[in-house]
């Protein structure tokens, strides 16, 4: 799918999840939340570090993303770490289904964010877990990359 600009506000971004999974796609989808929960957001209080998302009664599912409790909200309050449904279209809940049961990929959570309109969307990949010769080979690809840009400026200077 065609990777899109996002315009708005990041709430949450799970940054290891580029270091321990290779995204092979990524996808933008809502969130059904309560009142509470986009209360919780706003702030900008939540972790979606150890989230996943799945299949689930024909629906796909945000399961353990942590948005604590609103203090403002009294007994109207959420469960923090609820399973979330997640609003995407057929063909896309289809596509993922396949996808993660076929066998080896996941799908994670990138960052939670709200767009130009005020509503709360999440970015999924869909990846592949990174063994550690990997993860190791992602590492010194970053620091040549850092360390070419550092020459490159001081070359400029001279």
């Amino acid at each position: 799918m065609a990777k899109k600009e996002r315009e708005g506000r990041v709430v949450s971004e799970n940054r290891k999840a580029r270091y321990n999974y290779s995204i092979e796609d990524t996808v933008e989808a809502g969130m059904m939340l309560l009142g509470s929960e986009v209360k919780a957001l706003r702030e900008g209080r939540a972790t979606i570090a150890e989230a996943y998302a799945g299949p689930k009664d024909g629906g796909f599912w945000l399961i353990n993303a942590y948005i604590p409790e609103y203090r403002q909200a009294n007994r109207e309050n959420h469960e923090p770490r609820r399973p979330r449904k997640l609003l995407l279209h057929a063909r896309e809940i289809a596509k993922l289904s396949q996808e993660v049961e076929r066998g080896g990929m996941t799908v994670v959570p990138l960052s939670i964010y709200f767009n130009g309109r005020g509503r709360a969307k999440i970015e999924l990949g869909l990846a592949k877990g990174k063994k550690l010769h990997d993860k190791r080979e992602s590492e010194k690809e970053r620091d040549w990359q850092r360390d070419k840009a550092r020459l490159m400026r001081s070359r400029s200077y001279d």
